[in-house]
């Protein structure tokens, strides 16, 4: 699911990890992603001589002419278009009701991905607020092939970018993000399965409660949540940095046939949570083959799968109404039976 708002997380002071990130950037060029209309604000802010966005390219990205700007494809909150310059393109993201927080976490897990020197994202460049209202993100601009690639080459890539980045703060983010529109809490935590059940499993359940007045999910959930614990027994679990939100809608090839993702909402966590959204991304056999090649597949993985599907069914649910709900009460259901709870 593409990341479409935002939760309240202040800006990170230029001292922190978070910002420090997004220092010194500087653009290759090329980059595609989500669908939106260019707006009309965009043109207005350009007569009048106050558009931070044709600003910046025309500076800090080095070019000297804009020659077309065109809407392109992805969400339905954000707009999304492609900016041709005589410097190469760069793709823009803007939102015209929310400020940029949204788009500082988007562009952190950007760089932190991009970083570990494994599998291709977007460059991100420039974060910043409208002058109308609302806020952007400026990145690097990727043109897509035909296909989303190669299986092997994703899973292998993906997991080479897994064994790259560990935190050594624990489970967690710099800043908090969204899943969806969903807030997605990422507080540092040095226990996963503490970090899962009140940041992941908990959150989900307690909307549920709160928006549905759920009650039956919420206390099946609390009780899975009290009695999950067997169900890691001899697993290594190492704060990995994740992609987040890993379906077909997020997965996509250059022209090179290399595998992209993008629209991340990245947190530090245990690998096997990157397989939550599988049954909407289409991995195969060849997939994980390579997968566990490069990150060897840990005890009681079968049994754990369902635990990691079931936050993204609840968020589903809490985003999208009942009929995912059953999808989720049965993971906790069968659980609730395996456990003996």
């Amino acid at each position: 699911m593409a990341n479409v708002a935002l939760l309240s997380a202040a800006s990170p002071s230029t001292s922190s990890p978070a910002s420090r990130l997004l220092l010194g950037r500087r653009p290759p060029s090329r980059r595609s992603a989500c669908r939106g209309r260019a707006t009309s604000k965009l043109s207005i802010m350009a007569a009048l001589g106050e558009d931070p966005i044709r600003e910046w390219i025309l500076t800090e990205g080095k070019a000297t002419q804009i020659t077309g700007i065109s809407s392109i494809g992805g969400g339905c909150v954000n707009s999304a278009q492609r900016y041709k310059t005589d410097a190469g393109s760069f793709f823009v993201k803007t939102n015209r009701r929310i400020g940029p927080s949204m788009f500082e976490g988007e562009a952190l897990g950007l760089k932190a991905m991009h970083d570990t020197n494994s599998i291709r994202v977007p460059l991100p460049y420039k974060v910043g607020s409208l002058p109308t209202g609302g806020s952007f993100i400026i990145m690097e601009f990727i043109e897509f092939g035909r296909s989303r690639g190669d299986q092997s080459v994703l899973g292998r890539k993906l997991a080479e970018m897994h064994k790259a980045a560990k935190s050594d703060k624990g489970y967690g983010f710099y800043v908090d993000n969204t899943i969806g529109s969903t807030p997605q809490i990422n507080t540092w935590t040095a226990d996963w399965i503490e970090f899962y059940s009140k940041h992941r499993l908990g959150y989900q359940l307690e909307l549920a409660s709160q928006q549905f007045g759920d009650s039956a999910i919420y206390e099946k959930g609390q009780r899975l949540i009290k009695n999950m614990h067997p169900l890691f027994d001899g697993a290594i679990i190492e704060p990995c940095l994740l992609h987040g939100d890993l379906w077909s809608g997020n997965i996509s090839s250059d022209t090179n046939g290399e595998p992209v993702i993008l629209d991340p909402a990245c947190y530090y966590g245990h690998n096997e949570a990157e397989f939550g959204m599988s049954w909407c991304a289409g991995f195969g056999g060849e997939f994980y083959s390579s997968y566990f090649q490069v990150m060897p597949k840990q005890p009681g993985f079968e049994k754990r799968r369902d635990l990691y599907l079931l936050y993204h069914y609840l968020n589903h649910y809490n985003l999208f109404g009942s009929g995912y709900r059953s999808s989720a009460m049965s993971i906790i259901d069968d659980y609730l039976r395996m456990l003996k709870a």
